[in-house]
């Protein structure tokens, strides 16, 4: 029955089916010729005679292959006909970009496994560069964000922040330009200000679906995304900052405006647990990365879910941490390159083999910007990484823009290097 669908009325594909099929026919009758009617036999024998009579035996075998010729290229282009017309309805605009489109589609599921593990805008950034190289990708997304549109929404209806993961999703997605527009478009007036369109839309699939992680699966599917996101953990956590003068911060949007030195962070309740998803891609991944990102807001809580760290510390592949390229006001303050890694280990033991660092020279006015915030470039002290047991990838990696940021493309062809470690030059 699903074969006889391709013959409904109206789907302009009919006609280049048959038109290949008697192309096809046409080729065989011309084999047929050019051997003398060997092929077929008996059952174009009337064909032949009729062929010989006008013909001639001796132009059999040249206009025979002509024949054939004539006939397998018609059959090529009817094929390519209805090939087209299929393209037509399901990527209509891109008919002539389909066969690139599907080359570049499975050129990317052969691609290397990668799980990211972070949140904010630095994980995104990370994800639009490497969903040019492979879509077996897998971002675990921290679900402790209480600020903002996210903080709004987990509070009034209960639901997970969605902030960091319709960042995700977005950076992930085969999309329009406009589509992205209007999943990040947030409202400036009236009940609605300061709501992102994207996380309406999951609030809303969460609202009709009963679960958050269904509501991020059907907005995928949506998007159609290069692999998938999923959050760390579906319990409703609360990240809590001990401070090394004896004071606890409750929640991650104040942990920053605390003016203190972090000592350690954790979770309420602490014996959340992370989704079956998320542990299978990091057995099977062929790298894990970490950031870049908020290091006690937005890395280190994903690694605070129970079962994370020892899924990262059995899973055989690499495992990478990206620093920042600047440090954070209220969170690292101070912090080196060592400081990040150790901290990491503080909560989780020594899991990582690589950290990659930027060595780029950054702009004078951004500088001047950042260091009236209270930021400053993290200074690369490899020798003290090393000491920790941990190789190191230093590279120019700034993103020339408005912003201090890596660039997207490089770190992706750091990242994917390190897949394959002897090709990495250190």
């Amino acid at each position: 029955m699903v074969v006889l669908k391709w013959l409904y009325p109206g789907m302009k594909i009919k006609r280049w089916l048959f038109l290949a099929l008697a192309s096809f026919l046409i080729a065989l009758l011309g084999v047929d010729l050019s051997m003398k009617g060997r092929l077929l036999g008996d059952f174009a024998h009337a064909l032949h005679h009729w062929e010989n009579i006008f013909l001639g035996d001796g132009y059999s075998k040249p206009i025979g292959i002509i024949i054939v010729i004539a006939g397998l290229g018609t059959m090529v282009l009817s094929i390519l006909k209805a090939f087209h017309s299929i393209a037509g309805a399901l990527a209509p605009g891109e008919e002539n970009q389909a066969a690139a489109i599907i080359y570049a589609r499975q050129s990317l599921k052969r691609g290397p496994k990668i799980v990211v593990i972070g949140g904010g805008t630095g994980l995104s950034v990370l994800l639009r560069g490497l969903k040019k190289y492979t879509s077996n990708l897998t971002a675990i997304v921290t679900v402790a964000d209480d600020g903002g549109s996210s903080g709004r929404l987990r509070g009034e209806l209960g639901i997970l922040p969605p902030g960091d993961i319709r960042n995700c999703l977005v950076a992930l997605a085969d999309k329009e330009p406009l589509m992205e527009e209007l999943l990040q478009y947030r409202f400036s007036n009236g009940g609605l200000a300061g709501h992102s369109m994207g996380n309406l839309l999951l609030a809303a699939l969460a609202d009709i679906t009963g679960r958050f992680d269904l509501a991020v699966r059907n907005l995928s599917k949506v998007l159609a995304i290069r692999g998938q996101v999923l959050p760390a953990t579906l319990s409703d956590v609360t990240l809590y900052a001990e401070l090394t003068d004896g004071r606890v911060v409750k929640g991650e949007s104040k942990i920053p405006l605390a003016n203190g030195v972090i000592k350690r962070v954790y979770l309420k309740p602490s014996r959340c647990l992370p989704l079956a998803g998320a542990l299978a891609a990091i057995a099977e991944a062929d790298a894990v990365v970490l950031g870049p990102g908020s290091l006690y807001t937005s890395i280190i809580p994903n690694l605070l879910v129970k079962g994370m760290p020892e899924a990262l510390a059995r899973a055989q592949a690499t495992k990478i941490y990206v620093c920042n390229v600047m440090t954070q006001p209220g969170e690292t303050v101070g912090y080196t390159a060592s400081a990040h890694l150790q901290a990491i280990i503080n909560h989780t033991g020594k899991l990582l083999d690589y950290v990659i660092l930027n060595n780029g020279e950054i702009l004078p006015r951004l500088l001047f910007r950042y260091r009236h915030e209270g930021a400053e470039p993290v200074r690369a002290d490899i020798n003290e990484i090393k000491r920790l047991g941990v190789k190191v990838v230093s590279r120019d990696f700034i993103y020339k823009t408005d912003v201090v940021r890596h660039h997207p493309d490089r770190l992706a062809g750091a990242i994917l290097e390190l897949v394959n470690p002897e090709k990495v030059l250190q």
